[in-house]
């Protein structure tokens, strides 16, 4: 009865679905949010190491932001499970039907003696424009987008991520987005477009999308601001190749 939630992993001891990680980053798996990340959640995100790349984090991060944060994407993780759950009564031996999310976004180690530990966040998000610089277009196309339905080739999506200070530099996140894109993202969501827009400076968050096939469109001034201080985007866009 778990046929839809392909290609995910159940967790014989917990029921909790996953994704490995590809060696050697065999270790990591990417669950659902659970309640209880906020502590950790509130220690990795007040590290300058993290939030200096991030856009809209409040600083600092307190714990009402993480109780709220948890509890929104730990409703659309469970959402898209039980819409899982549904097509696979309503479709038990197949096709796998498109879901409008991945349920799986938080990165974990696992350590010797099984337990895990919260690493970081990578998902899907629909896209927010920032490259549309008229505010009533850029709000126009939002609405547009956020009105397609699950599987539409012509949505654009973001991908949002942190990693722990302590896990940069190892190809963690490059291994997660890749994995995330070729097992969920274009098979179970239907993705077809995606842009990301990282910091300029921020040299190793584009190598990770260039190293997944994201093309590099250059920097570009769209007026951002963030902490009272001007940011120069870089733009990265995927598309998929039909085969």
């Amino acid at each position: 009865m778990t046929y839809q939630l392909h290609p995910l992993e159940i967790n014989p001891k917990t029921g909790e679905p996953f994704l490995r990680l590809a060696a050697p980053h065999q270790n990591i798996i990417l669950t659902p949010p659970r309640q209880g990340d906020q502590s950790v959640l509130i220690q990795h995100l007040n590290d300058p190491a993290i939030y200096g790349w991030m856009q809209a984090l409040p600083i600092p991060y307190l714990p009402e932001h993480a109780d709220f944060w948890i509890q929104f994407v730990k409703e659309e993780s469970d959402t898209t499970l039980e819409s899982l759950r549904k097509s696979t009564e309503d479709f038990p031996n197949g096709p796998l039907q498109f879901v409008g999310g991945n349920p799986v976004g938080h990165l974990r180690e696992v350590k010797e003696d099984g337990t895990d530990v919260l690493i970081g966040d990578v998902n899907f998000r629909r896209s927010a424009f920032e490259e549309v610089l008229d505010e009533v277009e850029r709000k126009r196309v939002q609405e547009d987008n956020a009105k397609k339905q699950a599987g539409d080739p012509t949505i654009q999506y973001t991908i949002g991520d942190w990693l722990a200070a302590s896990h940069h530099g190892r190809g963690i996140m490059t291994a997660a987005v890749g994995l995330l894109m070729t097992a969920w993202g274009i098979p179970r969501m239907g993705i077809r477009h995606v842009v990301v827009h990282t910091f300029a400076e921020n040299i190793g968050s584009s190598r990770v999308f260039e190293k997944n096939g994201f093309v590099n469109r250059g920097q570009f001034d769209y007026g951002k601001i963030v902490r009272g201080e001007k940011k120069i985007l870089t733009t990265l866009e995927w598309k998929h190749v039909q085969a």
